[in-house]
C-alpha cells in the first residue's frame, strides 16, 4: 500500500486526492424528447423509453439487461434508416416520436480510424487536405506547377514509388510476424526529392506529418483553418500523437478521441445525437476525465450524448439515467428507473441505485 503515497496520477486517484467531481446541477435539456414505444427485441419486455434531448443520457444495468438491444439494435438502426437509408433492420418496436428534433446520429466507437496504415489523424480529421492546399499555394509550388495530388502519399506524382508512399517496406517472415523496415530510397519520408524541396517555414510536407500534435499547434498558430482542427485533437488530450501516425498503431481509446475531436471541430447545428457503447473500456481514470470533458462540451452545444456504461465515474455525471434490469437474460429487459442520478438513488430499486448511493453519502 506504500505505493498509494507516491505522487503519480494513478496513486492520486486511488488515494482520493484526485477524483472526477459530481456536477452541482443537472442540465434541464431543451424540452424535446425522442420516444420509442413498444420495443420488444430479444429480451425487451415491450418497453416505452423516453430520451430527453439536450442532455447527457447514460443507460445502465447488468450485462444482458437489454441495453445494447435497445440502443444498438433498435434505436440506432431506426435513426440510421431515417437519416442515411441504412439497410440494417431495427429490432421490433411499435413507434418512434421526436425524429424532427435531431438532424443526425453519430456512433463514436473504439474501432480503428481506418483499416490500413495509410489512414492517420491528419487524413481522418481532414486537416491533411488543408495542409496540402497550403503547400500548393506556396510560390515554389506554383512555379513548378504542383497540384494538391503532388503532396499526397496515396497517389502517384509526388510520392516515393519505391515504397508507394508508405515510407517503409514490409518483409514477410514465414513463421514470425512481418517486419517493417524504412524504405531505402526515401528513408521513411514517403515523398521523392522534388516534392520535399517545397518548404513552408523551413519544413517539408514530410517534416509536418512527422510532427506531434503539440508541435503542429505551435507551428500553425497563424493558420486558423488548420489550427482549429489540430487544436481540438490537443484539447482531447492527444497532443503526444503524431499527425501522420498510422491509425493501426493508435489504441481504441485514442481512436475514439480522434473521432470526437473531429466532431468537435465541425460547425454543428446543435441537434446531433451521439451514441457511445462503453467508451471507458481500457481507459485510465485521467483518460476518463478527459473523455467526459469532451462529451460535456458536445452537450453544452445543444447536442445529445447517449452512453451505455457500467463505470460509476461516468454514471454519476449523467443528466438523465435509464436503468435496465433487474437481471440479465430472461429476467431483464425492463426499465427499472429513470431520472437524475439523485432520483435513481431515491427510488432505491436495482443494483445501480445501490452502488450510486455509496457515492452520494
Amino acid at each position: 500500500m506504500a505505493n498509494l503515497k507516491t505522487n503519480s496520477v494513478t496513486a492520486n486517484y486511488l488515494n482520493g486526492s484526485l477524483s472526477i467531481p459530481i456536477p452541482q446541477e443537472r442540465r434541464k435539456g431543451n424540452g424535446n424528447n425522442l420516444v420509442i414505444k413498444g420495443a420488444s427485441g430479444n429480451n425487451l419486455k415491450h418497453v416505452d423509453v423516453t430520451f430527453p434531448l439536450g442532455k447527457l443520457i447514460v443507460i445502465t444495468g447488468v450485462s444482458g439487461s437489454g441495453k445494447s438491444t435497445l440502443v444498438n439494435e433498435t434505436l440506432q438502426p431506426i435513426l440510421s434508416q431515417h437519416f442515411y437509408r441504412s439497410l440494417k433492420r431495427p429490432m421490433p418496436y411499435d413507434s418512434i416520436e421526436g425524429l424532427d428534433y435531431i438532424d443526425k446520429v453519430v456512433n463514436v466507437d473504439q474501432s480503428p480510424l481506418g483499416r490500413t496504415p495509410r489512414s492517420n489523424p491528419a487524413t481522418y480529421t481532414g486537416v491533411f487536405s488543408d495542409i496540402r492546399s497550403l503547400f500548393v499555394n506556396l510560390p515554389e509550388a506554383k512555379i513548378r506547377g504542383y497540384k494538391p495530388g503532388r503532396f499526397s502519399f496515396n497517389v502517384k506524382g509526388g510520392r516515393c514509388e519505391a515504397c508507394s508512399g508508405n515510407g517503409y517496406k514490409t518483409i514477410e517472415m514465414n513463421f514470425l510476424p512481418d517486419i517493417q523496415v524504412p524504405c531505402e530510397v526515401c528513408h521513411g519520408k514517403r515523398y521523392h526529392r522534388e516534392t520535399l524541396e517545397v518548404r513552408y517555414k523551413g519544413k517539408s510536407i514530410a517534416d509536418i506529418i512527422d510532427m506531434t500534435i503539440n508541435q503542429a499547434v505551435e507551428f500553425f498558430e497563424n493558420v486558423p483553418d488548420i489550427l482549429r482542427k489540430i487544436k481540438t485533437i490537443q484539447d482531447v488530450g492527444l497532443g503526444y500523437i503524431k499527425l501522420g501516425q498510422p491509425s493501426t498503431t493508435l489504441s481504441g481509446g485514442e481512436s475514439q478521441r480522434v473521432k470526437l475531436a473531429t466532431e468537435l471541430s465541425k460547425k454543428d447545428t446543435g441537434k446531433t445525437l451521439y451514441i457511445l457503447d462503453e467508451p471507458t473500456t481500457g481507459l485510465h481514470f485521467e483518460d476518463i476525465r478527459i473523455l467526459m470533458d469532451v462529451l460535456q462540451k458536445l452537450v453544452d452545444r445543444g447536442n445529445t450524448v447517449l452512453i451505455i456504461e457500467h463505470n460509476l465515474d461516468v454514471i454519476k455525471l449523467a443528466d438523465h439515467l435509464i436503468d435496465m434490469g433487474p437481471e440479465g437474460g430472461r429476467k431483464g429487459g425492463m426499465i427499472l428507473a429513470t431520472g437524475t442520478p439523485e432520483e435513481v438513488v431515491k427510488n432505491d430499486i436495482g443494483y445501480t441505485a445501490h452502488f450510486l448511493k455509496q457515492l452520494f453519502e
